[in-house]
């Protein structure tokens, strides 16, 4: 397991690079990580590692996942590139597992995934049809979690009875697992047994991509 402590010691030294003038503290860490101190502090007390923030803090600065998790590569990506593959990831989209959502548009930044999870995604020949987004409420649980990471397979819109599956609607978008009536129209079904099926009309959906993978943001 990654050593939360030298993780975050390891950001401090990142951040002293950009702030020249003066020490580092956790509450530096915590905006950085763009956390809350309070949780910053309780996530740090109970040694829960913020994933999502961290995996953000690294594409943007282009740094290893593997150099900050486990000090096992050089900090800079670029030098082993190779290793490493870079998907769009729509940070400020949310799918709904619940109710209501902002609606898919083509405004995204990039996540960049090391090797062992592009190969958990299919590999790199799949990566090219990966793409990231956020999930809103908790209608999916306990199969996804509200805040998580998922991952879409755009190529994959052929809904089958084992799949979850994101889709746009006319109120937003949804993650559901799908079940097609011979009436013509699909239930949006949840994994939360306390929500009930959504009838709609097939032609009132279109199927953006399959979840093939996710990234917990729980603590």
């Amino acid at each position: 397991m990654p050593d939360l402590k030298e993780i975050f010691n390891r950001i401090k030294d990142i951040l002293s690079e950009e702030i020249l003038d003066r020490k580092i503290f956790d509450k530096d860490v915590a905006e950085a990580l763009c956390i809350n101190q309070v949780t910053f502090a309780t996530m740090k007390s109970r040694s829960k590692i913020p994933y999502k923030e961290i995996l953000e803090f690294c594409a943007i600065r282009k740094i290893s996942i593997n150099w900050l998790m486990f000090n096992q590569m050089v900090q800079s990506i670029a030098n082993e590139s190779e290793k490493f593959e870079r998907i769009h990831y729509f940070k400020d989209i949310y799918a709904s597992a619940g109710g209501g959502a902002l609606n898919y548009d083509e405004q995204s930044d990039f996540l960049t995934l090391d090797e062992e999870i592009v190969n958990h995604l299919g590999g790199k020949h799949a990566i090219k049809n990966i793409h990231a987004l956020n999930v809103l409420g908790d209608s999916m649980e306990p199969t996804l979690n509200d805040g998580d990471i998922v991952f879409m397979d755009i190529d994959s819109t052929n809904p089958n009875k084992t799949g979850v599956y994101i889709v746009s609607t006319l109120v937003g978008l949804f993650i559901k697992r799908l079940q097609l009536k011979a009436d013509g129209t699909v239930a949006l079904v949840s994994d939360n047994e306390s929500y009930s099926d959504e009838i709609v009309n097939a032609d009132e959906i279109k199927v953006l991509g399959k979840v093939v993978g996710a990234m917990s943001n729980n603590f």
